[in-house]
């Protein structure tokens, strides 16, 4: 992946298959998706950029975007933890948007 843009549009076309929106608040989208790509040449894998790695893929397993929080936090929430992605009801302002709380448990976290 050369850049942030061509990360966009690689993601956009899967995740809306799926039923998975970016936030329409692109300026947020494209830092999000920029910290992506800089977690991937820090430890060699898309860590989510709202979450502490350790490094160690095996035990980040669960914060590779789209991280396994995503789905309930979508369906809870309408927005995932860090919102990069929501649904569309969200995007489209039919849903309150509220704090979505960490999912990931305490022992998984590297500190």
């Amino acid at each position: 992946m050369k850049d942030v843009t061509q990360l966009h549009d690689m993601l956009q076309k899967v995740q809306e298959a799926k039923g998975y929106y970016f936030n329409k608040d692109n300026k947020r989208v494209f830092e999000l998706l920029a910290a992506l790509l800089l977690n991937r040449q820090r430890y060699g894998y898309m860590s989510c950029p709202c979450r502490l790695a350790s490094g160690d893929r095996e035990k980040d397993k669960d914060i590779v975007c789209p991280c396994i929080y995503r789905a309930p936090d979508v369906e809870e929430f309408g927005s995932c933890y860090c919102n990069l992605y929501v649904s569309k009801d969200w995007n489209e302002d039919k849903v309150p948007h509220v704090y979505v709380p960490e999912r990931r448990p305490p022992e998984k976290m590297p500190y």
